[in-house]
């Protein structure tokens, strides 16, 4: 058999396997494809989290920041905030006390834990300390802190009035 005899039967078995694969595939509804490895670092799923938060997308943003959590605590500290807005203040307290284990010296988490507690007007002698020590470790948000201290304090003079 010649090179050019070759090549063709060669050509021609391959067109009949391609034939073959798409006739037997063609009655799925779809391929899948499997990823076996994630394209995405940790910083990217958090970037994508924050573009999908600011448009409103809030479960495609807790997805990718549930993505990025595997390896950046801080992730945590925005699925509290994801699922403050969504007012599902159980799992934000949740995400928010899991930040404050992961990075303890993270500020923000203790903030926003005190900012949900005054949302929802309890626990208000905690969410006073978790500011305190929001603003203990980091000074230069003190003025922000200092919002949420005294909106607390007012609701607590407002409990006692009571």
């Amino acid at each position: 058999m010649s090179k050019r005899r070759i090549k063709q039967a060669s050509l021609l078995f391959f067109l009949i396997f391609v034939w073959l694969s798409l006739c037997l595939f063609a009655g799925c509804s779809s391929f899948k494809i499997i990823v076996l490895k994630d394209p995405l670092t940790p910083e990217e799923h958090l970037n994508l989290g924050v573009a999908y938060e600011r448009d409103g997308e809030l479960d495609d943003a807790a997805r990718e920041y549930r993505l990025a959590s595997k390896k950046l605590p801080i992730a945590y500290l925005y699925l509290g905030n994801v699922h403050f807005q969504k007012k599902e203040f159980d799992k934000a307290e949740t995400f928010y006390r899991k930040a404050i284990k992961k990075e303890p010296h993270h500020a923000d988490a203790y903030n926003n834990l005190a900012w949900l507690y005054c949302t929802r007007r309890e626990n208000l002698d905690e969410g006073e300390r978790l500011t305190l020590k929001a603003m203990e470790l980091n000074p230069a948000k003190e003025e922000i802190y200092r919002d949420t201290l005294e909106k607390i304090r007012a609701l607590k003079k407002l409990k006692k009035q009571d």
